[in-house]
């Protein structure tokens, strides 16, 4: 069941933390909602490409790549990958590449912008902690909801 962030706010009230950020809808879907599933990276694609490679159980990856927009950490190859394996959506806190194909694919991908250079491959980075983007903190199996009016994370009791 896809939830709309304007009626999860509507639902929520001040309980609904809007995540303030300039997020820009690269997939095919529009609109993405789950549980989070958080990592964290800076320029560096490895644990995102192993995370992907699990299966997503409907859930949301929320990638914390540090806002950077100087490389690509998500391209075409990991986004098939992630709709192969059952996740909801992803959303990147920095860049991804690819953007026509991504644009063909059947999962919701925000990100806060492009660029065609690839990120590298260290495996550095953290998988299932809590982070703080956008003005909010998200934790893992807290939910969360993307469409084209924004991000909305819920805490997991009230969602």
């Amino acid at each position: 069941m896809q939830v709309k962030t304007s009626d999860l706010c509507d639902r929520l009230g001040l309980a609904a933390r809007v995540c303030r950020a300039n997020w820009q809808s690269y997939g095919g879907r529009h609109a993405a909602s789950g549980r989070i599933q958080t990592l964290r990276t800076y320029e560096d694609a490895a644990l995102i490409r192993t995370t992907l490679a699990g299966p997503g159980e409907g859930r949301v990856l929320v990638v914390d790549a540090g806002g950077s927009l100087r490389v690509a950490v998500l391209g075409d190859n990991m986004a098939r990958m992630a709709l192969e394996n059952g996740w909801a959506g992803l959303i990147i806190h920095g860049a991804v590449r690819d953007v026509q194909v991504l644009a063909s694919l059947g999962i919701a991908i925000f990100a806060l912008g492009h660029t065609p250079l690839r990120a590298g491959r260290s495996g550095l980075g953290e998988i299932g902690v809590t982070l703080s983007m956008a003005g909010n903190l998200m934790r893992p199996g807290a939910f969360i909801a993307a469409d084209r009016d924004g991000v909305v994370v819920a805490d997991d009791d009230i969602a």
